[in-house]
């Protein structure tokens, strides 16, 4: 596995009324939701590493901790940014927040953990008793 501490990812969306917590069910207010801020930090990490994997890899995500601190409005562009913190073994740990046009909306840290997905879906599949 080729990931370094310092690696960065960053992805970046416009608030559309499908990224707002009423649309999503997770409030009534329409501004950006925050799984959908979650969502933009998971997408983030996997920019900075996914392209670094052997072929029949891939990381999963196994732990958030993040704090979603301003509120972002539709129609304002949305982005995150993961860097590699420390690298261990297969798991992989990121500082990540995210920001819009204005101000920090969200930060903390987050863990995927590099899996062999062939691997990995037997033991899903066995978990469903097909295998």
């Amino acid at each position: 596995m080729q990931i370094t501490p310092g690696l960065e990812g960053s992805v970046e969306i416009t608030v559309g009324d499908q990224h707002t917590a009423p649309s999503i069910g997770s409030g009534k207010v329409r501004v950006l939701a925050t799984p959908v801020m979650i969502n933009l930090i998971e997408a983030a990490a996997l920019k900075a590493i996914e392209h670094l994997l052997d072929p029949g890899y891939q990381s999963l995500g196994t732990h958030l901790d993040v704090h979603h601190v301003a509120a972002t409005p539709v129609g304002m562009k949305a982005s995150a940014t993961a860097v590699v913190a420390k690298v261990d073994g297969r798991t992989v740990y990121f500082k990540v927040e995210a920001k819009d046009e204005k101000d920090l909306i969200g930060y903390g840290t987050h863990e995927r953990v590099v899996v062999n997905v062939a691997k990995f879906d037997a033991r899903v599949q066995k978990k469903l008793g097909m295998n």
